[in-house]
């Protein structure tokens, strides 16, 4: 009867860390998802400075998720062990599932929330990073016909005949002339 009740401090105590730290968990993901919204926004935009400052935030969050799933891993394998679970393959549809009652709701619930999240974050991701691309081909087509303006173009043809265009850079006369 004693080992029961140990049992169950354990599987309770377990699952209020897991819980509450899922619940911390999520609550950083949302603000990632947030940050990655004004990213788009900011892409548009074109404000280097404030995407910059962005870019810094969205950094500082990944690392507190990492942080803080790491600390998920330690928390779900306590309540994996508690319940008898493989520790090597955790998964919260499978706590709960083995946890029931309005627990198992709760972890269901953090699930899909979670998978939610992760994949409008991928989503949001992808899109921005074709804006971030095609800012780039723009740019990068920019600079070409920039370039080619200031190299202009020659004042003599290989047949010698004098071909018509302005002259930006000062290409007048061949080396070789």
């Amino acid at each position: 009867m004693n080992t029961n009740i140990d049992k169950n401090l354990v599987i309770d105590k377990s699952f209020e860390k897991l819980s509450t730290h899922l619940d911390e968990l999520t609550k950083h993901y949302r603000l990632l998802l947030d940050v990655v919204r004004k990213e788009k926004d900011l892409l548009i935009l074109a404000d280097v400075e404030k995407l910059n400052e962005n870019n810094l935030n969205k950094e500082q969050l990944l690392f507190k998720i990492k942080s803080l799933d790491g600390l998920r891993l330690n928390y779900a394998t306590e309540l994996a062990m508690a319940l008898g679970l493989d520790t090597q393959k955790i998964r919260l549809l499978e706590m709960a599932q083995k946890i029931g009652g309005p627990r198992a709701d709760k972890l269901r619930t953090f699930h899909s929330a979670l998978e939610m999240i992760i994949k409008r974050l991928t989503e949001l991701n992808q899109s921005n990073a074709q804006y971030a691309e095609s800012a780039l081909r723009t740019v990068n087509n920019a600079m070409s016909s920039f370039k080619e303006t200031l190299m202009g173009q020659k004042t003599y043809q290989n047949k010698g005949k004098y071909q018509q265009g302005h002259e930006t850079s000062g290409h007048l006369v061949r080396k070789e002339a």
